[in-house]
């Protein structure tokens, strides 16, 4: 029997099992879904975002009040960390205009595929369709394809992710599992989700345009970037940034002018005949896109007076319905919180037991920080779990 059962193998448990055998321990990884990493594989179809280059203290701040939590892991393995990583498999780097860093391939697969060798090679031990049940007994227990397996390692890793994209194997089902032990949980909640908006018929032929070089403001936060129109409302990296923003249902408003201030749309505006329609001053004074035009006309509601214009080009009320749901989210909020956990993420109550990844309570925005930081508490779990292993070794009485 391995000495140490990691559950989920997805980047937070592969991390953790490689770091578990680089410490000298034997390790099984099992997981329920036919093959490993399949949201990671997912994450790839759109070019796999690695981290994000910049410098540590700014990129912590991408997790919010979560950051300190998140520091310790991330300072042991982080954005700088990350490149080197994804190269020593294989997989040479780039850094895009924004820093972000993705493989050269813009795919998951010959990096997982890789990395999954190298574990073979270390011998970590990968069993697919095997499904946690909780403990019995003491043992873990698991429904397999050669029926019901029970496990009684000592060192253990959850790794079984959050509540998003379900169909990929994280549907959250560990929570009550947890729970029934008494481990405080918070309720998990979408993150890096759409803004639902009811459309009215003049939008459909701008489903999927792209708005760039916009500024969103809502709360206290205030980015710049871009996002797409859909038929079910606005995605893409700047709407998920205001996640916690829009599961509060705070105000959000749209600058589509972002490089010029209030005084210089208004006198460019004023500039423009008034014999020229609206749609026709925003083109030739502005630049706006049709699309920029039509959703101005969508949330502002003409006719009004030309001068108002401006303030609503600088600061449009977005007025959204509601958000995606957590099956359709990116990554989500909640889960295990701080309060149930030691420094190297061991469950206080379940000695020997340590979490990573998705299933701790914390969130950030799209860019690279999702997978650095499951990456990281995938390290300082597997760090945590060696070193219990160890010394329940050196605390075993010897055998006669």
């Amino acid at each position: 029997m391995a000495d140490a059962l990691v559950i989920g193998a997805g980047p937070a448990g592969l991390m953790a099992a490689e770091t578990l055998a680089d410490q000298g321990l034997s390790v099984q990884v099992v997981d329920a879904m036919p093959t490993a990493g399949r949201k990671l594989l997912m994450a790839g179809k759109s070019g796999l975002n690695l981290t994000k280059d910049e410098p540590f203290e700014q990129f912590i701040k991408a997790y919010g009040p979560h950051g300190a939590w998140m520091r310790p892991a991330l300072t042991g393995f982080g954005n700088r960390d990350v490149g080197p990583w994804a190269e020593a498999l294989g997989q040479a780097v780039f850094t895009g205009t924004s820093g972000k860093v993705f493989p050269e391939t813009m795919k998951a697969s010959p990096l997982l595929r890789n990395w999954l060798a190298r574990l073979a090679d270390k011998n970590v031990v990968l069993k697919t369709r095997w499904h946690w049940q909780g403990w019995q007994n003491g043992a873990l227990v698991f429904d397999t394809p050669e029926g019901r397996q029970t496990r009684t390692p000592l060192a253990t890793v959850l790794a079984l992710g959050g509540a998003s994209w379900p169909r990929l194997g994280s549907n959250g089902g560990w929570a009550k599992i947890l729970a029934d032990q008494g481990i405080s949980l918070a309720p998990f909640e979408p993150a890096n989700m759409g803004a639902r908006v009811d459309w009215s018929g003049h939008m459909n032929r701008h489903f999927g345009s792209a708005l760039k070089n916009v500024t969103l403001k809502s709360g206290n936060k205030t980015r710049k970037g871009e996002f797409v129109i859909t038929a079910q409302g606005l995605e893409g990296s700047l709407i998920y940034d205001f996640s916690p923003e829009l599961r509060a249902d705070l105000p959000l408003l749209l600058d589509l002018c972002s490089d010029l201030t209030l005084a210089q749309v208004t006198d460019r505006l004023a500039k423009v005949p008034a014999k020229n329609s609206l749609s026709n001053a925003l083109r030739k004074a502005l630049r706006l896109t049709p699309p920029a035009i039509a959703l101005l006309m969508e949330f502002a509601k003409p006719p009004q007076p030309r001068a108002a214009w401006a303030g609503h080009l600088k600061a449009l009320n977005v007025t959204y319905s509601g958000i995606a749901g957590i099956e359709r989210a990116i990554s989500v909020a909640g889960g295990i919180q701080k309060s149930s956990l030691d420094d190297c993420f061991m469950l206080t109550d379940l000695p020997g037991v340590f979490c990573a990844g998705e299933m701790l309570d914390w969130e950030a925005p799209t860019g690279g920080y999702l997978l650095t930081a499951c990456l990281a508490t995938g390290r300082m779990a597997g760090l945590g779990a060696a070193a219990y292993f160890h010394t329940q070794q050196r605390e075993r009485p010897s055998q006669p």
